[in-house]
């Protein structure tokens, strides 16, 4: 038995259903995106294995950069709404068009102060992709212009999503039984 299997209490999204929205998402943003300069904007660590995949779905030349957000403190199951910028892009966002690619949107906070930073740097076009999309927990408004899955409001974890920085390798999306995790020593 798996460590994790003590605490998941359900695959909320296989592995292969994850694979084929991700290739229609690819398509969508090909097509959307068919002439312009699409710069990918990753949000780490969470949308790492997202990122990559998506870009072997996209059929258009694109560049990629990243950057890491915090507004959880270790351990914590709800965002503490103090964003802060840990790693800021390497490259100039002005006159491109910019695809920020994240795991999961929550309460939208995060995205919210990062779509805001981006919008002083000029860029000339701003969307995101997010491959959840927790819509019932909801705070700030942000566009959400690609998105994978709705989700209900349950702590998830695996594909990019971590509990503790651990589980991000999982190939699936699982949801967390109440009050059964407990950290790896």
């Amino acid at each position: 038995m798996n460590q994790y299997e003590t605490f998941l209490e359900d695959i909320l999204i296989d592995e292969n259903t994850l694979r084929q929205r991700i290739r229609e998402l690819g398509e969508e943003i090909s097509a959307d995106y068919q002439g312009k300069q699409l710069m990918l904007v990753c949000i780490l660590r969470g949308g790492v294995l997202f990122l990559t995949d998506l870009m072997r779905a996209l059929t258009l030349p694109h560049t990629i950069d990243f950057m890491a957000v915090s507004s959880y403190g270790t351990g914590a199951r709800e965002s503490s709404r103090q964003v802060r910028i840990t790693l800021d892009l390497q490259m100039s966002v002005e006159g491109r068009d910019v695809l920020l690619v994240e795991d999961i949107i929550d309460s939208g906070h995060t995205i919210a102060s990062v779509l805001e930073l981006l919008r002083t740097r000029n860029p000339s076009s701003l969307k995101v992709c997010t491959l959840l999309d927790k819509f019932e927990r909801r705070e700030a408004e942000v566009p959400i212009d690609y998105s994978g899955f709705k989700i209900p409001n349950k702590f998830v974890f695996g594909y990019g999503l971590d509990l503790d920085e651990y589980y991000r390798n999982l190939p699936f999306v699982g949801v967390v039984k109440p009050d059964k995790y407990v950290p790896p020593d």
